[in-house]
């Protein structure tokens, strides 16, 4: 195996799905450039490396070195310290004040930052200031590299020491060698599996308790990713024990230990005629529960608003607005203000806007304190625009709580209202409904609006389905399409794809509904980018950043979310500088994701951002959404992915002009019935779905919803089953 030392010259590609990269190699006393190919999923420009591997001969790229091992090294000459220190590893040191210092201390600059960093106020330009924040960050570096050559000697990447040093500081090592297990709850990205391979490594016992108790407790949060809250026993003792490759019964014990200590919550359940034990962890048990006892406490209160004539009052709003309601407009309005706790569901077109416009009307001359919130800030804007008043996020309604991570609203604390109108309901998962009904006043009446045919939350549990089919709750729902929303060939196919119908295809020029039939994946994919960022913005003048999304119903594959925002990357929003991190590549001006929640930085889940500026000096990515800047440290970057392509699941409770859609028989085991509505309903002038006629069927046909548990609707029915509600509906 050959060895050879230097530093990477630039990055050529990296994958985003294994770290596979392709590097210029800057080798020490040679001047062309050597290419260089391996994992290395964490390196940067101006690292010093030191790479062993085998010489290959590639016909077109020429003399490559296959990397088999590397490891990262001190630059060693005037070149490598020049380039390390302005690649932006050192926070503070750009290529101005890289130059500057080299110039000054020459092939002592390492030195001096190690031992006797205050000579750098020799530097014209540096002050204490800069001089505490260079100290701070190189001291890190130390401690990072550290934790790198810790975990590549464990096998484990070291693309995760900078997340692991933040979470447990100087003490990083000494925590990883007592409990690896707790890096799969402590660090973001790494999953049970790599904290296994450290532990085996580092001698933990594949039988101890501390290693199958983890594992259990890992996969139940891998399954609430899923969308389940709690999940059958027998079922969860056979996962646990073929990813610990061990008996059962060890599993077992185990799992009745757990359960002992009040970790995890059990209880016994019909489903589908037979009789299963249910396991919680405790988290989710405690917010299903909660969720029925908030609840059953709103219905039983004694509302805060004035009776009315209702009758008169429709009368009256039907003038004011200058409408005449449908029948079945007209009942979901008196139930909605007849009962303490309402659901109004429909599809689009069936008066659900209408019906939330006029019940504002109405309230505003009952009372002064009504509030709308909706899951997400997408889905408040939009609401604000039709109501036009003020709707707010249910986080920033609760007010959070950056110290505790929590809400300030609560129990303890709760909301000025005498109604509460919740839109997009489908969307909330079962921890923000929990938290939501703590805050809401015993007095208030809430309204819950969504459209049950949805795709259920992101998050844990299928909140608004287990409302609805618990009977505890009165439902209005709303099937009548009307006059204006008939013209709409969006609304109409997609409420013939919910009826089981197929869509119709005829298309014209004035159409807002189109279906172009391709078999082929690979030009399904060229059609989908020759329509965003040609086609659609020339002929229909939309902007394909703003105007148009792609929604895929996978992440891999040639039409999956991951290679389409490549592609589309490359094609809308081309770089010469490119900035590669964590195996991702990122440009200025991107258009970008927050993929989890982040309470410090008030963003969450699904919303969508623009990459305003890469601070390579800062080490940080300034990243605006809705006009607001949100700053990234380069550390956190693997919480934001690039958004010209989504999932479906991701963009429900978002709207935009124009949606492209890839269906392929390949994505076979996504193709829901509930899936293709939810992308056909989020366009609004234009929805074109490229592919297959038979994928659509396939979709259309499978209604059979991917099967989430829950143990929400029977919590519902044991704690509500005397509520006044209850009864009501039971009459």
């Amino acid at each position: 195996m050959d060895s050879i030392s230097g530093f990477i010259e630039n990055i050529v590609y990296i994958s985003p799905e294994n770290g596979f990269t392709i590097a210029r190699f800057k080798e020490e006393h040679k001047k062309e450039l050597t290419t260089i190919l391996g994992y290395f999923p964490s390196i940067q420009p101006g690292e010093s490396l030191t790479c062993r591997g085998t010489w290959k001969s590639h016909p077109k790229h020429g003399k490559q070195l296959e990397v088999a091992d590397y490891e990262i090294t001190a630059p060693s000459d005037l070149i490598g310290i020049r380039k390390y220190l302005e690649s932006g590893l050192i926070k503070g040191i750009g290529p101005v004040y890289a130059k500057k210092i080299i110039q000054k201390f020459k092939e002592r600059t390492l030195e001096i930052l190690d031992q006797t960093p205050y000579r750098l106020l020799e530097i014209e330009g540096i002050g204490e200031k800069k001089i505490e924040s260079i100290i701070q960050c190189w001291s890190e570096q130390k401690s990072i590299r550290n934790v790198m050559i810790f975990l590549r000697k464990h096998e484990v990447s070291p693309a995760f020491a900078q997340k692991i040093f933040k979470a447990y500081g100087d003490k990083s090592i000494e925590q990883v060698q007592k409990n690896p297990y707790q890096l799969a709850k402590d660090v973001f990205g790494i999953g049970f599996k790599m904290a296994d391979t450290l532990a085996k490594n580092l001698g933990f016992d594949p039988q101890s308790s501390e290693r199958i108790q983890a594992a259990i407790e890992f996969l139940l949060w891998e399954l609430s990713t899923e969308g389940h809250t709690c999940y059958p026993k027998e079922k969860l003792v056979e996962k646990s024990s073929t990813l610990l490759e061990i008996e059962p019964e060890e599993v077992g014990k185990n799992l009745d230990a757990l359960l002992f200590s009040k970790s995890l919550f059990q209880e016994e359940r019909v489903f589908q005629g037979e009789k299963i034990t249910l396991i919680w962890l405790q988290t989710l048990y405690t917010c299903e529960k909660g969720i029925a006892k908030e609840l059953d406490r709103l219905l039983r209160g004694i509302s805060a608003i004035r009776t009315i004539d209702k009758s008169k009052a429709i009368s009256w709003v039907e003038e004011k607005l200058a409408i005449a309601f449908a029948e079945k407009q007209k009942e979901a309005i008196l139930e909605s203000l007849s009962h303490k706790v309402h659901i109004l569901t429909g599809g689009p077109g069936t008066g659900k806007t209408t019906i939330t416009k006029a019940l504002l009307t109405i309230l505003g001359k009952l009372c002064p304190n009504v509030l709308l919130c909706a899951p997400t800030g997408r889905a408040a804007k939009r609401l604000s625009q039709i109501t036009r008043k003020k709707a707010f996020t249910i986080h920033s309604l609760l007010e959070m709580d950056f110290s505790s991570g929590g809400f300030k609203r609560g129990k303890d604390n709760p909301l000025t209202c005498e109604f509460l109108i919740i839109d997009e309901a489908s969307m909330i998962d079962t921890f923000l409904l929990y938290h939501l009904l703590l805050a809401i006043p015993t007095s208030a009446k809430v309204l819950f609006i969504g459209d049950i045919d949805q795709l259920p939350s992101v998050g844990p549990g299928q909140t608004l389905k287990d409302l609805i089919q618990s009977g505890v709750i009165s439902v209005s729902r709303l099937e009548e399409i009307f006059r204006q929303a008939s013209y709409s060939r969006i609304i109409l196919n997609a409420h013939r794809i919910n009826q089981g119908n197929f869509p119709d295809l005829f298309y014209s020029e004035k159409s807002d509904f189109r279906f172009d039939p391709i078999e082929d994946p690979e030009k399904i994919q060229e059609r989908l980018i020759h329509l965003a960022a040609k086609e659609l913005p020339s002929k229909k003048n939309l902007d394909p950043f703003k105007d148009i999304q792609i929604l895929s119903p996978m992440k891999k594959g040639s039409l999956g979310t991951e290679k389409l925002n490549l592609i589309l990357q490359q094609t809308l929003n081309p770089c010469k500088t490119p900035f590669y991190k964590g195996g991702r590549c990122f440009h200025p001006k991107d258009k970008v994701m927050q993929i989890k929640n982040n309470y410090q930085k008030n963003v969450f889940n699904g919303d969508v951002g623009f990459i305003l500026y890469i601070d390579m000096q800062e080490q940080k990515m300034i990243v605006t959404f809705d006009q607001r800047e949100v700053e990234y440290e380069f550390s956190e970057l693997d919480e934001i992915t690039l958004a010209y392509a989504f999932s479906v699941h991701k963009y429900q409770g978002s709207e935009c002009p124009c949606i492209l859609m890839p269906i392929h028989t390949s994505h076979f085991i996504l193709l829901y019935r509930n899936l293709l509505y939810t992308a056909v309903t989020r366009g609004k002038k234009l929805v074109v779905i490229v592919g297959s006629k038979k994928a659509v069927a396939l979709a259309i046909k499978n209604q059979e919803v991917y099967q989430r548990f829950t143990g929400l609707e029977k919590m519902l029915q044991e704690m509500c089953s005397n509520s006044p509600s209850f009864q009501l509906e039971g009459l």
